[in-house]
């Protein structure tokens, strides 16, 4: 299968899984739950295949019949070890495409991944070729903007990089504003409003897109959707990693781009949004100071058993002259690849900040500042 399809193998036994893994050795993208973790994990790996195993607690039909209500375009291969036609004919009917019994019919399972995988392929190439967008299309992409240190820039970065996306391409993107307390994105993008996703708190065990478009703002110059902070402190309490969870996951179905500008204080709700990211930007400035923060952020994320692999990447912001280390220094220092480079614009950005007013007005704007230019090169590579 290609690089951008995933696999998923539901199974509470570990005998299954080595029996799997040589005929699963050419995938690259292969993922493993049990059966009881199923219903929370699986909108986050976003599968296109599922190989369920028959769990031992006896709940194959209401598995079958869940993932493909809830994700019809999912190829559901069932597995038992051993024959049984009524078995066969439940899990036909709940949704399975296939049944096989391994290990005997391993090979016959492996040639028809091969078919599967064929068929998935003509498809996405289908459906590219008939939206023609200048983006990557499939699952949203989560990114949050995250900084162990207040005025790095962190909530400027993330307001003015879900915009320019938005100016930039096609894609449908929506903008969460975690800053749970104080809020702070509506300053820059000069959005007034008393509606926050609190709102969505009654409905969210069955939230959908209907429901968020509800209770979004929308920025008048690029028409970015925006999800506002409730910005109080009685509100935030209330708000749970369930809630967050949901949220961030009926985003990601409805929007090709979640873009989620995070706090400086590492708490439940935090933790919860850096787990749910396919990417992790860290905003930092070239000094010594920001240096060593960061280096205690990376010893948080390790006894938090945050897996930073391919998914944490710096965002090195005011570049400059007369900074105290050059980007080139910081690699000395830290292991963690950089994403990007903003220049400092001092004189430009604070006249925007002072009149609340966002980084770019229009599309194809034909003077931009060099932090409007470094972000727009920036987007180019996500799109």
């Amino acid at each position: 299968m290609s690089e951008g399809e995933n696999i998923l193998v539901i199974s509470d036994q570990m005998s299954v899984r080595e029996q799997l893994k040589e005929i699963l050795s050419s995938y690259q993208s292969v993922q493993y739950l049990k059966p009881d973790e199923t219903k929370k994990e699986i909108d986050r790996i976003a599968p296109d295949v599922v190989l369920l195993f028959r769990p031992e607690e006896d709940t194959s039909i209401d598995l079958v019949q869940y993932i493909n209500s809830e994700y019809p375009d999912v190829s559901i291969i069932f597995m038992n070890d051993r024959e049984d036609f009524e078995l066969l004919r439940d899990v036909m009917r709940a949704g399975a495409i296939e049944f096989f019994v391994i290990p005997s019919e391993l090979s016959l399972l492996s040639d028809r991944m091969k078919q599967i995988s064929q068929v998935i392929q003509e498809s996405k190439t289908e459906q590219v070729a008939a939206t023609n967008q200048s983006f990557k299309k499939g699952r949203g992409q989560v990114y949050s903007f995250f900084s162990g240190k207040g005025g790095s820039g962190n909530t400027f970065l993330a307001s003015s990089f879900a915009q320019t996306l938005m100016l930039e391409s096609t894609a449908q993107v929506i903008l969460i504003d975690l800053n749970l307390q104080f809020g702070g994105i509506e300053t820059y993008l000069g959005v007034e409003s008393n509606r926050s996703f609190v709102e969505l708190e009654p409905v969210i065990k069955e939230l959908n897109e209907s429901h968020i478009r509800n209770v979004t703002e929308r920025e008048k110059f690029s028409n970015l959707e925006l999800l506002l902070s409730p910005r109080d402190a009685e509100a935030a309490e209330n708000i749970t990693e369930d809630f967050v969870t949901r949220l961030i996951r009926a985003c990601r179905r409805s929007y090709d781009f979640v873009i989620i500008d995070l706090p400086t204080s590492m708490n439940e709700i935090t933790y919860t949004a850096l787990e749910e990211s396919d990417e992790i930007y860290y905003v930092m400035n070239a000094d010594t100071p920001s240096l060593q923060v960061f280096k205690h952020v990376e010893l948080l994320f390790q006894r938090l058993n945050i897996d930073t692999n391919q998914r944490l990447k710096l965002v090195v912001n005011h570049v400059g002259r007369d900074n105290e280390l050059k980007t080139n220094d910081l690699k000395d220092f830290i292991k963690t690849p950089t994403e990007t480079q903003i220049r400092r614009d001092f004189k430009g950005v604070q006249s925007l900040i002072n009149q609340g007013s966002p980084l770019r007005k229009e599309r194809q704007e034909k003077k931009l500042l060099p932090i409007a230019k470094d972000i727009r090169k920036w987007v180019f590579s996500k799109i």
